[in-house]
Protein backbone atom coordinates (compact mmCIF):
# COMPACT_ATOMS: atom_id res chain seq x y z
CA UNK A 1 0.00 0.00 0.00
CA UNK A 2 1.53 3.37 -1.02
CA UNK A 3 2.52 5.75 1.81
CA UNK A 4 1.53 9.43 1.99
CA UNK A 5 4.80 10.59 0.44
CA UNK A 6 4.30 8.30 -2.57
CA UNK A 7 0.75 9.57 -3.02
CA UNK A 8 2.03 13.15 -2.84
CA UNK A 9 4.67 12.50 -5.52
CA UNK A 10 2.10 10.76 -7.72
CA UNK A 11 -0.34 13.64 -7.33
CA UNK A 12 2.41 16.22 -7.98
CA UNK A 13 3.51 14.66 -11.26
CA UNK A 14 -0.10 14.08 -12.33
CA UNK A 15 -0.83 17.78 -11.89
CA UNK A 16 2.41 18.73 -13.62
CA UNK A 17 1.59 16.48 -16.58
CA UNK A 18 -1.94 17.92 -16.77
CA UNK A 19 -0.54 21.46 -16.71
CA UNK A 20 1.88 20.64 -19.53
CA UNK A 21 -0.88 19.04 -21.59
CA UNK A 22 -3.09 22.05 -20.92
CA UNK A 23 -0.27 24.37 -22.02
CA UNK A 24 0.30 22.36 -25.20
CA UNK A 25 -3.37 22.49 -26.16
CA UNK A 26 -3.58 26.21 -25.43
CA UNK A 27 -0.63 26.89 -27.76
CA UNK A 28 -2.88 26.40 -30.77
CA UNK A 29 -5.80 28.13 -29.10
CA UNK A 30 -3.97 31.34 -28.24
CA UNK A 31 -3.50 32.75 -31.73
CA UNK A 32 -3.33 36.35 -32.90
CA UNK A 33 -4.74 37.08 -36.35
CA UNK A 34 -2.50 39.08 -38.68
CA UNK A 35 -5.30 40.84 -40.57
CA UNK A 36 -5.42 41.30 -44.32
CA UNK A 37 -6.47 44.59 -45.84
CA UNK A 38 -8.09 43.31 -49.05
CA UNK A 39 -7.66 39.55 -49.50
CA UNK A 40 -10.60 37.47 -48.30
CA UNK A 41 -9.46 34.01 -49.31
CA UNK A 42 -6.92 33.34 -46.58
CA UNK A 43 -6.07 34.29 -43.01
CA UNK A 44 -2.81 34.04 -41.06
CA UNK A 45 -2.61 33.56 -37.30
CA UNK A 46 0.54 33.99 -35.20
CA UNK A 47 1.39 31.67 -32.34
CA UNK A 48 4.50 31.36 -30.17
CA UNK A 49 7.06 30.08 -32.68
CA UNK A 50 4.55 29.02 -35.32
CA UNK A 51 1.85 30.28 -37.65
CA UNK A 52 -1.48 28.84 -38.75
CA UNK A 53 -2.80 29.64 -42.22
CA UNK A 54 -6.42 29.09 -43.19
CA UNK A 55 -7.43 29.15 -46.86
CA UNK A 56 -11.19 29.57 -46.91
CA UNK A 57 -11.51 30.37 -50.62
CA UNK A 58 -9.11 28.17 -52.57
CA UNK A 59 -11.52 27.95 -55.51
CA UNK A 60 -15.02 29.25 -56.38
CA UNK A 61 -17.91 27.77 -54.43
CA UNK A 62 -18.20 26.58 -50.87
CA UNK A 63 -15.65 24.21 -49.36
CA UNK A 64 -14.16 23.46 -45.98
CA UNK A 65 -11.20 25.65 -45.01
CA UNK A 66 -7.74 24.23 -45.67
CA UNK A 67 -5.53 24.61 -42.59
CA UNK A 68 -1.74 24.73 -42.70
CA UNK A 69 0.73 24.78 -39.83
CA UNK A 70 4.03 26.61 -40.31
CA UNK A 71 6.55 25.62 -37.63
CA UNK A 72 9.17 28.33 -37.14
CA UNK A 73 11.20 26.66 -34.36
CA UNK A 74 12.64 23.19 -34.91
CA UNK A 75 12.33 22.04 -31.27
CA UNK A 76 8.75 23.24 -30.81
CA UNK A 77 6.30 20.63 -29.54
CA UNK A 78 2.89 21.06 -31.13
CA UNK A 79 -0.12 18.93 -31.89
CA UNK A 80 0.22 18.67 -35.68
CA UNK A 81 -2.89 16.58 -36.23
CA UNK A 82 -5.85 18.10 -38.01
CA UNK A 83 -3.81 20.14 -40.48
CA UNK A 84 -3.93 19.65 -44.24
CA UNK A 85 -0.18 20.29 -44.41
CA UNK A 86 2.66 21.00 -42.00
CA UNK A 87 5.56 23.16 -43.20
CA UNK A 88 8.82 23.08 -41.25
CA UNK A 89 11.10 26.12 -41.55
CA UNK A 90 13.69 26.84 -42.82
CA UNK A 91 12.83 26.23 -46.49
CA UNK A 92 15.35 25.60 -49.24
CA UNK A 93 13.49 24.01 -52.16
CA UNK A 94 9.96 24.57 -53.49
CA UNK A 95 7.81 23.71 -56.50
CA UNK A 96 5.30 26.15 -57.94
CA UNK A 97 2.70 25.50 -60.63
CA UNK A 98 1.51 28.93 -61.78
CA UNK A 99 3.51 31.77 -63.32
CA UNK A 100 1.70 34.14 -60.94
CA UNK A 101 3.61 32.51 -58.04
CA UNK A 102 7.04 33.21 -59.55
CA UNK A 103 7.14 36.97 -58.74
CA UNK A 104 6.58 36.15 -55.06
CA UNK A 105 9.98 34.45 -54.96
CA UNK A 106 11.60 37.31 -56.88
CA UNK A 107 10.19 40.02 -54.63
CA UNK A 108 11.16 38.09 -51.50
CA UNK A 109 14.70 37.61 -52.77
CA UNK A 110 14.57 33.80 -52.87
CA UNK A 111 14.23 33.00 -56.59
CA UNK A 112 16.89 30.30 -56.18
CA UNK A 113 14.47 28.23 -54.07
CA UNK A 114 12.46 27.26 -57.17
CA UNK A 115 13.35 23.64 -57.92
CA UNK A 116 10.68 22.79 -60.49
CA UNK A 117 7.92 24.25 -62.60
CA UNK A 118 5.61 22.88 -65.35
CA UNK A 119 6.59 24.29 -68.78
CA UNK A 120 9.52 26.61 -68.11
CA UNK A 121 8.92 28.50 -71.37
CA UNK A 122 5.97 30.26 -69.72
CA UNK A 123 8.24 32.06 -67.25
CA UNK A 124 9.36 35.58 -68.20
CA UNK A 125 11.08 36.62 -64.92
CA UNK A 126 14.69 37.62 -65.58
CA UNK A 127 15.88 36.26 -62.24
CA UNK A 128 14.22 32.90 -62.78
CA UNK A 129 15.26 32.64 -66.42
CA UNK A 130 18.89 33.01 -65.31
CA UNK A 131 18.39 30.03 -63.01
CA UNK A 132 16.64 28.08 -65.76
CA UNK A 133 19.46 28.76 -68.21
CA UNK A 134 21.92 27.49 -65.60
CA UNK A 135 19.98 24.22 -65.34
CA UNK A 136 18.88 24.85 -61.75
CA UNK A 137 15.11 24.52 -62.31
CA UNK A 138 13.57 21.26 -63.48
CA UNK A 139 10.98 21.41 -66.26
CA UNK A 140 8.09 19.33 -64.97
CA UNK A 141 6.55 19.05 -68.43
CA UNK A 142 2.90 19.45 -69.32
CA UNK A 143 1.54 15.95 -68.69
CA UNK A 144 -0.13 15.67 -65.29
CA UNK A 145 1.28 12.22 -64.53
CA UNK A 146 4.81 13.22 -65.53
CA UNK A 147 4.51 16.29 -63.32
CA UNK A 148 3.57 14.41 -60.20
CA UNK A 149 6.31 11.80 -60.57
CA UNK A 150 8.98 14.46 -61.11
CA UNK A 151 7.69 16.51 -58.17
CA UNK A 152 7.97 13.51 -55.85
CA UNK A 153 11.48 12.78 -57.12
CA UNK A 154 12.53 16.37 -56.36
CA UNK A 155 11.47 16.01 -52.71
CA UNK A 156 10.64 19.73 -52.29
CA UNK A 157 9.94 21.30 -48.90
CA UNK A 158 6.51 22.19 -50.25
CA UNK A 159 4.45 22.53 -53.43
CA UNK A 160 2.14 25.43 -54.21
CA UNK A 161 -0.85 24.52 -56.36
CA UNK A 162 -3.07 26.92 -58.28
CA UNK A 163 -6.64 25.62 -58.24
CA UNK A 164 -7.35 27.29 -61.58
CA UNK A 165 -6.01 24.30 -63.52
CA UNK A 166 -5.91 20.52 -63.19
CA UNK A 167 -3.34 20.43 -60.38
CA UNK A 168 -5.98 19.95 -57.68
CA UNK A 169 -6.37 16.27 -58.57
CA UNK A 170 -2.74 15.69 -57.50
CA UNK A 171 -3.41 16.86 -53.95
CA UNK A 172 -3.99 13.42 -52.44
CA UNK A 173 -1.06 11.85 -54.31
CA UNK A 174 1.33 14.46 -52.93
CA UNK A 175 -0.15 14.08 -49.46
CA UNK A 176 0.52 10.32 -49.59
CA UNK A 177 4.10 11.12 -50.63
CA UNK A 178 4.37 13.29 -47.48
CA UNK A 179 5.05 16.45 -49.48
CA UNK A 180 3.29 19.51 -47.96
CA UNK A 181 0.98 20.91 -50.60
CA UNK A 182 -0.58 24.36 -50.32
CA UNK A 183 -3.54 25.69 -52.29
CA UNK A 184 -3.23 29.23 -53.64
CA UNK A 185 -6.61 30.76 -54.51
CA UNK A 186 -5.42 34.27 -55.41
CA UNK A 187 -7.35 34.33 -58.70
CA UNK A 188 -10.66 34.11 -56.81
CA UNK A 189 -10.04 37.57 -55.32
CA UNK A 190 -11.65 40.33 -57.37
CA UNK A 191 -10.13 43.38 -55.69
CA UNK A 192 -6.82 44.05 -57.50
CA UNK A 193 -4.98 44.55 -54.21
CA UNK A 194 -6.59 41.39 -52.85
CA UNK A 195 -4.70 39.28 -55.37
CA UNK A 196 -1.48 41.13 -54.65
CA UNK A 197 -1.87 40.51 -50.92
CA UNK A 198 -1.40 36.76 -51.44
CA UNK A 199 2.34 37.44 -51.35
CA UNK A 200 1.83 37.34 -47.55
CA UNK A 201 0.59 33.76 -47.92
CA UNK A 202 3.78 32.78 -49.74
CA UNK A 203 5.90 34.83 -47.36
CA UNK A 204 4.54 32.99 -44.31
CA UNK A 205 5.32 29.64 -45.95
CA UNK A 206 8.90 30.73 -46.64
CA UNK A 207 9.62 32.33 -43.28
CA UNK A 208 9.56 35.70 -45.05
CA UNK A 209 6.28 37.12 -43.79
CA UNK A 210 7.68 40.50 -42.72
CA UNK A 211 9.39 40.94 -46.10
CA UNK A 212 6.14 40.04 -47.85
CA UNK A 213 4.23 42.54 -45.73
CA UNK A 214 6.67 45.30 -46.69
CA UNK A 215 6.53 44.41 -50.40
CA UNK A 216 2.74 44.50 -50.32
CA UNK A 217 2.61 47.84 -48.49
CA UNK A 218 4.81 49.40 -51.17
CA UNK A 219 2.52 48.08 -53.93
CA UNK A 220 -0.57 49.24 -52.05
CA UNK A 221 0.89 52.74 -51.58
CA UNK A 222 1.67 53.04 -55.30
CA UNK A 223 -1.84 51.86 -56.21
CA UNK A 224 -3.59 54.26 -53.85
CA UNK A 225 -1.44 57.17 -55.02
CA UNK A 226 -2.34 56.46 -58.66
CA UNK A 227 -6.03 56.13 -57.78
CA UNK A 228 -5.97 59.50 -56.03
CA UNK A 229 -4.41 61.17 -59.08
CA UNK A 230 -7.37 60.05 -61.15
CA UNK A 231 -10.02 61.14 -58.65
CA UNK A 232 -8.50 64.64 -58.49
CA UNK A 233 -8.05 65.24 -62.21
CA UNK A 234 -10.73 63.56 -64.29
CA UNK A 235 -13.71 65.22 -65.89
CA UNK A 236 -15.69 63.33 -68.50
CA UNK A 237 -14.71 59.68 -68.46
CA UNK A 238 -13.49 58.18 -71.75
CA UNK A 239 -15.61 55.30 -73.02
CA UNK A 240 -13.78 51.98 -72.96
CA UNK A 241 -14.53 48.72 -74.74
CA UNK A 242 -12.67 45.46 -74.22
CA UNK A 243 -12.17 41.92 -75.46
CA UNK A 244 -12.14 40.17 -78.83
CA UNK A 245 -14.04 37.44 -80.63
CA UNK A 246 -13.42 33.71 -80.59
CA UNK A 247 -15.59 31.75 -83.03
CA UNK A 248 -18.12 34.59 -83.32
CA UNK A 249 -18.45 35.02 -79.55
CA UNK A 250 -17.13 38.22 -78.01
CA UNK A 251 -15.61 37.76 -74.55
CA UNK A 252 -15.48 40.72 -72.15
CA UNK A 253 -14.71 41.04 -68.42
CA UNK A 254 -17.79 40.95 -66.17
CA UNK A 255 -18.49 44.15 -64.24
CA UNK A 256 -17.43 42.63 -60.91
CA UNK A 257 -14.18 41.22 -62.24
CA UNK A 258 -10.61 42.12 -61.39
CA UNK A 259 -10.09 43.69 -64.84
CA UNK A 260 -13.28 45.78 -64.69
CA UNK A 261 -12.35 47.08 -61.23
CA UNK A 262 -8.98 48.21 -62.53
CA UNK A 263 -10.71 50.08 -65.35
CA UNK A 264 -13.02 51.74 -62.86
CA UNK A 265 -10.08 52.74 -60.65
CA UNK A 266 -8.38 54.23 -63.72
CA UNK A 267 -11.40 56.44 -64.43
CA UNK A 268 -12.69 54.63 -67.48
CA UNK A 269 -16.36 54.42 -68.43
CA UNK A 270 -16.57 50.68 -69.07
CA UNK A 271 -19.21 50.17 -71.74
CA UNK A 272 -20.06 46.64 -70.58
CA UNK A 273 -20.56 47.52 -66.92
CA UNK A 274 -24.12 46.21 -67.08
CA UNK A 275 -22.77 42.72 -67.71
CA UNK A 276 -22.59 41.21 -64.22
CA UNK A 277 -20.06 38.58 -63.25
CA UNK A 278 -16.55 38.06 -61.95
CA UNK A 279 -15.28 36.20 -65.01
CA UNK A 280 -15.66 36.56 -68.76
CA UNK A 281 -19.06 37.33 -70.23
CA UNK A 282 -20.06 36.07 -73.69
CA UNK A 283 -21.66 38.59 -76.06
CA UNK A 284 -22.68 38.64 -79.71
CA UNK A 285 -20.86 40.82 -82.23
CA UNK A 286 -24.11 42.68 -82.91
CA UNK A 287 -24.53 43.56 -79.23
CA UNK A 288 -20.96 44.82 -78.95
CA UNK A 289 -21.27 46.88 -82.13
CA UNK A 290 -24.50 48.47 -80.95
CA UNK A 291 -23.10 49.37 -77.52
CA UNK A 292 -19.44 50.09 -78.21
CA UNK A 293 -19.06 51.26 -81.79
CA UNK A 294 -18.30 54.82 -80.66
CA UNK A 295 -15.93 53.90 -77.83
CA UNK A 296 -12.87 56.07 -77.25
CA UNK A 297 -10.47 53.23 -76.39
CA UNK A 298 -10.25 49.52 -76.98
CA UNK A 299 -8.23 47.73 -74.29
CA UNK A 300 -7.13 44.11 -74.13
CA UNK A 301 -7.06 43.25 -77.83
CA UNK A 302 -5.73 39.74 -77.24
CA UNK A 303 -2.55 38.52 -78.92
CA UNK A 304 -2.75 40.69 -82.02
CA UNK A 305 0.50 42.44 -82.86
CA UNK A 306 -0.92 45.08 -85.23
CA UNK A 307 -4.14 46.58 -86.52
CA UNK A 308 -3.55 44.76 -89.80
CA UNK A 309 -3.48 41.45 -87.92
CA UNK A 310 -6.83 42.31 -86.37
CA UNK A 311 -8.32 43.29 -89.70
CA UNK A 312 -7.09 40.11 -91.36
CA UNK A 313 -8.46 37.99 -88.51
CA UNK A 314 -11.92 39.58 -88.78
CA UNK A 315 -12.73 42.63 -90.96
CA UNK A 316 -15.63 43.49 -88.67
CA UNK A 317 -13.15 44.88 -86.12
CA UNK A 318 -12.66 47.86 -88.44
CA UNK A 319 -16.21 49.07 -87.75
CA UNK A 320 -15.25 50.35 -84.30
CA UNK A 321 -14.09 53.92 -83.74
CA UNK A 322 -11.04 52.99 -81.60
CA UNK A 323 -9.76 50.83 -84.46
CA UNK A 324 -10.25 53.63 -86.96
CA UNK A 325 -8.44 56.11 -84.71
CA UNK A 326 -5.67 53.74 -83.66
CA UNK A 327 -6.70 53.69 -79.99
CA UNK A 328 -6.35 49.92 -79.58
CA UNK A 329 -4.07 48.48 -76.86
CA UNK A 330 -2.90 45.00 -75.96
CA UNK A 331 -1.25 43.65 -72.79
CA UNK A 332 0.32 40.55 -74.35
CA UNK A 333 3.23 42.07 -76.29
CA UNK A 334 5.71 42.19 -73.38
CA UNK A 335 7.22 38.71 -73.32
CA UNK A 336 10.18 36.82 -71.95
CA UNK A 337 12.77 35.23 -74.25
CA UNK A 338 10.77 32.00 -74.54
CA UNK A 339 7.35 33.61 -75.00
CA UNK A 340 6.14 33.96 -71.41
CA UNK A 341 3.72 36.89 -71.13
CA UNK A 342 4.73 39.32 -68.38
CA UNK A 343 1.15 40.51 -67.74
CA UNK A 344 -0.04 36.99 -66.89
CA UNK A 345 2.95 36.46 -64.60
CA UNK A 346 3.44 39.74 -62.76
CA UNK A 347 0.02 41.36 -63.17
CA UNK A 348 -1.58 39.78 -60.09
CA UNK A 349 1.21 41.07 -57.84
CA UNK A 350 1.58 44.49 -59.47
CA UNK A 351 -1.91 45.92 -60.07
CA UNK A 352 -0.34 49.32 -59.40
CA UNK A 353 1.60 49.02 -62.68
CA UNK A 354 -1.54 47.97 -64.56
CA UNK A 355 -3.43 50.90 -63.04
CA UNK A 356 -0.70 53.35 -64.04
CA UNK A 357 -0.73 51.91 -67.57
CA UNK A 358 -4.47 52.43 -67.84
CA UNK A 359 -4.23 55.98 -66.48
CA UNK A 360 -1.46 56.78 -68.96
CA UNK A 361 -3.66 55.54 -71.82
CA UNK A 362 -6.88 57.24 -70.72
CA UNK A 363 -5.40 60.41 -69.20
CA UNK A 364 -1.85 60.84 -70.57
CA UNK A 365 -1.52 64.32 -69.08
CA UNK A 366 -1.80 62.95 -65.52
CA UNK A 367 1.36 60.84 -65.86
CA UNK A 368 3.43 62.76 -68.44
CA UNK A 369 6.75 61.05 -67.63
CA UNK A 370 5.43 57.51 -67.24
CA UNK A 371 6.11 54.83 -69.87
CA UNK A 372 3.70 51.94 -70.36
CA UNK A 373 4.86 48.78 -68.60
CA UNK A 374 2.45 46.02 -69.69
CA UNK A 375 0.30 47.64 -72.38
CA UNK A 376 1.32 48.65 -75.89
CA UNK A 377 -0.54 50.45 -78.63
CA UNK A 378 -1.28 48.59 -81.85
CA UNK A 379 -0.30 50.19 -85.14
CA UNK A 380 -0.59 49.29 -88.78
CA UNK A 381 2.24 47.17 -90.14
Amino acid sequence: MPNKFSLFILLFFSLLYSACESQKSSDLAELIELPNQYAKGFAIFQGEGFRVIEVNQAFPGEHKPFRYLVVEKADLELDKSGFDAVVELPISKVVMTSTTHIPHLDYLGVSEMLAGFPNLDLISSKETRTLIDAGKVMDLGSGAQANIEKIIDLEPDWVMISTLGDDLKNLEILKEAKIPTLLNGEYVEQHPLGRAEWIKFTGALLGKFEDAEKAFKDIEANYIEAEKLVSKNIGDKPKVMAGVMYKDIWYVPGSDSWGARLLEAAGGDYLFKEQKGTGSVQLSYEYVLENAQDADYWLGASDFSSLDDMKNADPRYTHFQPFQRGNVYTYTSKKGPTGGIAYFELGYLRPDLILQDLIKILYPEILPDYSLYFYSQLHEK
